[in-house]
């Protein structure tokens, strides 16, 4: 068992994870929280046709990303590795594009934040496979937050989309 400073850095369950695992989990932590900073920050922020109701939708990406985020890093800290969700740590590392400052029409929140939830769910699968291949159990943790990322994509961009002609 290999210790830092004094302290086991096997998981509670036996289950050493490897560097990459410990960094890929960082990575979609960070993409998470980052995704709930987001769709706070075009809660507080959104203006125009729909608002009440978009406003709501929103809240509920909010607690998605939130409840998905708590998911990896209770998991990380399951298998001995630390959870960073410091402001410095997403603001730097995070693979998602800023949201414009100020105010927001609700057309273009519709678009912003599908495109964020669309890019978290491309960092989890673009890892999925190595995860599985690592640990099972954490990978079936991502197979439930791109499932409830993917219904909160789809049911958001239904707002801006215009049916197909017939």
């Amino acid at each position: 068992m290999t210790t830092i400073h004094g302290t086991s850095r096997i998981g509670s369950n036996g289950f050493e994870p490897s560097p990459r695992l410990r960094a890929v989990l960082q990575t979609v932590l960070v993409d998470l929280i980052a995704l709930h900073l987001q769709a706070k920050q075009a809660h507080w922020n959104v203006v125009g046709h729909n608002f009440r109701d978009l406003h709501l939708q929103l809240d509920e990406i909010v607690g998605t990303a939130r409840e998905a985020s708590d998911t990896i890093a209770e998991r990380m800290r399951a298998l001995g590795a630390p959870a960073d969700g410091r402001a410095p740590t997403v603001a730097g590392t995070s693979s998602l594009h800023p949201l414009p400052a100020g105010e927001l029409l609700t057309s273009d929140v519709v678009d912003l934040v599908t495109g964020s939830l669309r890019d978290v769910v491309a960092t989890i699968r673009t890892v999925h496979d190595e995860v599985d291949a690592d640990d099972p159990s954490t990978s079936d943790l991502l197979h439930a937050i791109i499932d409830g990322l993917e219904k909160q994509a789809w049911m958001l961009s239904a707002e801006n989309r215009v049916p197909n002609a017939r």
